[in-house]
């Protein structure tokens, strides 16, 4: 048997998963996000902070200028829960919002040195947790990792990550 059919039995045929082989799939999941969130719960914790104010200082940092209608895209949170969390991150001074120049009603987000340091840390610990993972897995399996995640996302907002590298979904 060639070193390509050993390969080729060895993995999984996604046409033909059996329900375990899902359900491991959730499992792993439920874990790896567990351990992906643990430092970052911690660092957020020392702040009185959640994964909801993470999530706002993520995407409004790598968004600078991103809309309060957009973030609500983005997130699928409902306006009063982004309003409350959003609220205590301007007050505390992890972000500014700035009226549109062109629409006074629409109102346009950034980090503050504050939100950049912050934002920084949690990248940073996250980043540092996917890169050992990474190493340990060579490349096939990135790539294999990030066609998985993209199938994921729905549709509609696959477009938001696809692109940054040569695979898109």
């Amino acid at each position: 048997m060639s070193d390509q059919q050993s390969r080729g039995r060895s993995r999984a045929n996604p046409l033909f998963l059996r329900d375990e082989d899902l359900r491991e799939a959730i499992e792993l999941l439920f874990f790896a996000y567990r351990d992906f969130t643990g430092e970052a719960d911690a660092v957020l914790e020392s702040y009185g902070f959640g994964r909801a104010h993470h999530r706002i200082i993520y995407f409004v940092g790598a968004n600078a200028g991103i809309s309060v209608g957009e973030l609500l895209t983005i997130l699928k949170i409902t306006k009063q829960s982004l309003s409350r969390v959003l609220s205590q991150l301007v007050e505390e001074g992890f972000i500014d919002q700035e009226t549109d120049a062109e629409d006074r009603r629409r109102r346009r987000l950034y980090l503050t040195d504050k939100g950049r340091a912050l934002e920084s840390e949690l990248t940073l610990r996250q980043s540092r947790h996917i890169a050992e993972a990474y190493r340990h897995s060579g490349a096939e399996a990135v790539a294999g990792f990030r066609t998985v995640l993209r199938g994921l996302i729905n549709e509609r907002d696959r477009s938001r990550v696809a692109g940054r590298d040569s695979e898109t979904g």
